[in-house]
């Protein structure tokens, strides 16, 4: 059953498991924490809300009705004592920045928090949260570059530094990767390559690129998008 903070700490979750607490189990923190709970990630699920709470109920290793911004229900829980942190509180901007304070006091090994605008992710990065996310912010990002076409998958790692999964461009086919230089060329590297039979592999000097290839590709943003993208 799901408990609420005034039945007691809930069971220890053995030190063993890496484990996650979530605050707030809307459509974000909800949909990672049963996605923690897939990879046999142990998960401590916080809301306020009870039918929320209800409905993970059995899904998480332990769900509990509780309000995340008050600091001696988070220990109580045992949230000071958790390796990461997720405050997937978003819409409640004044609970996020509450509860992202809080954590920071306890000073958990990592912490990452949702923001929904810039000057709220603004704010939790002066609290010292190194790990901000804006899901649709960032989605928006990166379906605009896979709608532009001549990309399958785009990553930013940091800054302007990308990764692409794409098919060769006409440049990169049939010759040696060592004979084309593209590094040289067009500033990008080919990290990994699947072939027809639906295996990746590293590339090497004499890997060589076939138009039907899928293709890993790594670099800053201008360069790849150039590399990648159709000529017009």
């Amino acid at each position: 059953m799901a408990r609420s903070p005034r039945a007691g700490r809930p069971p220890q979750l053995p030190r063993k498991a890496r484990t996650v607490a979530v605050i707030g189990l809307g459509r974000f923190g909800g949909a990672l924490a049963l996605e923690l709970e897939a990879q046999r990630t142990q998960v401590l699920g916080i809301d306020l809300d009870e039918d929320t709470v209800q409905s993970f109920n059995g899904l998480l290793t332990h769900v509990v009705r509780a309000d995340g911004t008050r600091e001696e229900t988070l220990r109580e829980l045992g949230v000071d004592e958790i390796d990461v942190v997720v405050v997937g509180v978003g819409n409640d901007i004044e609970a996020s920045i509450l509860i992202a304070s809080r954590l920071v006091k306890f000073g958990n090994t990592e912490i990452w928090a949702k923001a929904i605008t810039e000057p709220h992710a603004e704010i939790l990065g002066q609290l010292g949260i190194t790990h901000v996310i804006r899901p649709e912010h960032d989605m928006g990002r990166r379906t605009a570059h896979l709608v532009r076409g001549g990309m399958l998958d785009y990553l930013e790692i940091e800054g302007d530094f990308v990764m692409v999964r794409t098919r060769p461009p006409e440049a990169a086919q049939d010759r040696p990767l060592g004979v084309l230089g593209l590094r040289e060329k067009y500033g990008v590297t080919v990290v990994a390559v699947r072939g027809p039979d639906g295996a990746w592999q590293h590339t090497t000097a004499q890997t060589v690129l076939y138009a039907e290839d899928e293709i890993i590709v790594q670099g800053y943003k201008d360069a790849t998008e150039a590399f990648c993208l159709p000529r017009t």
